[in-house]
């Protein structure tokens, strides 16, 4: 039976020590009732998987034998054991690699057990995306090819907080898809304040995971790395990616419609709400056929204040003011760094070629102005990406304590999208 709300998840306990087996049958249970995700599952030739797990080896930190940044093998054992045994579909695990040789895509050995190959998302060649309805940043982006042939998509992820987006779960995943530098931009060209939560919810709306399963059996705090373990006990497992990841912020005590500067999202926009407000899934729990065994929250959860609240404001306004900048002089910088990437700052490049920022941060490049943001940008005379420079209107309006709409700060309706 088809179930009468549009989106459904499931969230269960199971002890971060149980064998194997329990774990299997805590997910086959959670996932049975999700229909509208096996029907794409059970239908599909070529499944993919992003999972967050590529990571260098000797970084990774357990307790009790079990991740806590990382999903645990168990968990992924668990996965592909379930689509196994209920798909005939090729299975393939995608994502990129940032240590030389690979060596961060350490479980490969597990892949291979059950069949799957796994896809390198750095290696050529790459395809053409356009997010559904336009793109909230950006019009197009560049990723593996295998999201095109793909019947259906796949997202594992880790419980856990993220000092800059506040939450980072299955949609947050996402964001090891997309190729490094130099076959796409760099890494932080779109892991930057004001752009990040959009391009989230423009990389959610491209590959519209229907399994989302996040293993909470351990857990994390404070940020993404080197935060603090929380023994959770929990798995969590739903049929789109923004409502599984809504119960999921809702299981760790936070709200899942709250917005900056409201915590945990200290730092920047509400990536889900974003994605919700734009007609793509949703935030709000009274839509979701959601349902579980465990007494929340299963934990105390909450993202690291990195700065005061007035530098991250300035930083918040000045980058938007440096985007419009380059937005109505164009026409100059392409005269003088076509073909480069720069860095904005104040209205002067205080920086550019290949990749000014590498090996550098943003507080580096500011100099003595800290409070001053730094905006990176690729001058591209072909403007591939198409930039929604709408996106730093609205936000500035927010800052200013006025929108279009008359909205209230922190509560910017994005629009550009159509609902689906």
């Amino acid at each position: 039976m088809q179930p009468s709300k549009p989106f459904a998840v499931r969230a269960a306990h199971c002890d971060h020590r149980a064998p194997e087996d329990t774990v299997f049958r805590t997910l086959e249970r959670i996932t049975a009732p999700l229909s509208r995700s096996w029907a794409r599952l059970e239908a599909a030739r070529l499944i993919a998987i992003k999972v967050n797990l590529v990571y260098s080896p000797d970084q990774i930190r357990c307790v009790n034998g079990r991740r806590q940044e990382l999903v645990d093998d168990v968990v992924l054992r668990s996965a592909l054991r379930l689509l196994r045994q209920r798909t005939t579909a090729r299975i393939v695990c995608s994502d990129t690699s940032q240590l030389a040789g690979g060596g961060d895509v350490f479980f490969k050995p597990l892949l291979r057990e059950f069949g799957v190959d796994y896809i390198e998302c750095n290696d050529p060649p790459f395809a053409v995306y356009e997010p559904p309805g336009g793109g909230l940043m950006f019009r197009r982006y560049r990723l593996n090819p295998v999201f095109k042939q793909a019947d259906a998509v796949v997202s594992i992820a880790t419980l856990k907080t993220h000092a800059f987006m506040g939450v980072t779960l299955c949609t947050k995943n996402l964001f090891g898809l997309p190729p490094i530098n130099p076959g796409n931009r760099p890494r932080t060209y779109f892991h930057h304040v004001i752009r990040l939560p959009f391009v989230l919810a423009d990389l959610a709306r491209i590959v519209q995971p229907c399994l989302n399963v996040i293993d909470g059996l351990v857990a994390q705090t404070r940020r993404e790395w080197g935060g603090d373990a929380r023994i959770t006990n929990t798995l969590v497992a739903g049929d789109h990616v923004i409502a599984t990841d809504a119960c999921a912020a809702t299981l760790m005590g936070n709200d899942p419609q709250a917005d900056w500067p409201r915590p945990p999202f200290r730092r920047d926009r509400n990536h889900l709400r974003i994605a919700a407000e734009s007609g793509f899934g949703t935030v709000d729990l009274g839509a979701i056929d959601f349902q579980h065994d465990l007494r929340a929250p299963v934990g105390e959860f909450d993202s690291e204040k990195t700065d005061p609240d007035e530098t991250v404001e300035s930083w918040r306004r000045t980058m938007c003011e440096q985007a419009l900048f380059y937005r109505d002089h164009r026409e100059r910088l392409l005269r003088d760094y076509a073909g480069q990437y720069i860095c904005l700052q104040a209205g002067h490049v205080i920086a550019h070629g290949a990749d000014p920022i590498h090996g550098m941060t943003r507080r580096d490049l500011a100099g003595a102005h800290k409070e001053q943001a730094v905006w990176f940008k690729y001058v591209d005379p072909d403007d591939f990406e198409d930039e929604r420079f709408e996106v730093y209107e609205r936000e500035l309006a927010a800052l200013a304590g006025r929108s279009s709409d008359g909205r209230p700060r922190g509560s910017v309706r994005v629009c550009g999208c159509a609902s689906e």
